[in-house]
C-alpha cells in the first residue's frame, strides 16, 4: 500500500541520468510548485512515477528522480504554486 500526504507539492529539480519524460521540456518550469495528485510505482524498484497537472493543464506521470520536495499544505486544492510566494525559491 502506498500513501501520500495531502498537499504535497514538489519542485521540479530535472536530472538528466533518471527516464524520460524530461519535465522541463514537457510543460513544467522550475519556478513552480506542483501539487502531487497520486503516484504509481509498477516495479519492485525505487523508482516511482508522480502524477502531476502540469503548466498546459495536461496530465503527465513524471519519475520521483526529477523532483524534490517543497511543502505541506493539506488545505489546498491548488494544482499550482509560485515557488516564490511560498519562501521556497533557491
Amino acid at each position: 500500500m502506498l500513501t501520500l500526504e495531502p498537499g504535497l507539492y514538489i519542485k521540479i529539480v530535472e536530472f538528466d541520468k533518471a527516464p524520460p519524460p524530461y519535465p522541463l521540456q514537457s510543460g513544467f518550469n522550475e519556478h513552480t510548485a506542483y501539487r502531487v495528485l497520486g503516484m504509481f510505482n509498477a516495479s519492485e524498484s525505487s523508482e516511482a512515477l508522480l502524477i502531476l497537472s502540469n503548466d498546459r493543464d495536461e496530465i503527465w506521470f513524471i519519475s520521483n528522480r526529477h523532483v524534490h520536495t517543497v511543502v505541506l499544505l493539506p488545505g489546498s486544492a491548488t494544482f499550482r504554486l509560485p515557488l516564490a510566494t511560498i519562501g521556497a525559491e533557491d
